[in-house]
């Protein structure tokens, strides 16, 4: 694909990015030679590489998922302005 100079300045538009008409050549040589590199990455034979997510193979350290009380809701709620059993009470906003 090339990329010519009206795609460089409808690419530039769609990007908000003002460019002088003295750029548009420069601009177009560098997009050409991106996707020149692109191509070339599209003939790699990838057929056999498992997809990764990251290059260390390894679980994540997780915790055990359980519902607690945070271990001190007196202190949690103890500064709130307004309390009932421990939970924070609030203005209703909906009617």
């Amino acid at each position: 694909m090339s990329v010519d100079h009206a795609t460089v300045r409808r690419v530039a538009r769609l990007a908000r990015l003002k460019v002088q008409d003295e750029d548009v050549p420069r601009l177009a040589g560098e997009l050409n030679s991106i996707l020149g590199f692109i191509e070339q990455l599209n003939e790699v034979d990838v057929s056999n590489v498992e997809p990764l997510t990251s290059v260390v193979s390894m679980k994540m350290k997780m915790r055990v998922d359980e519902v607690t009380d945070g271990h001190f809701p007196e202190k949690i709620v103890a500064n709130a302005p307004a309390q009932e059993d421990s939970f924070f009470m609030v203005p209703k906003v909906v009617e």
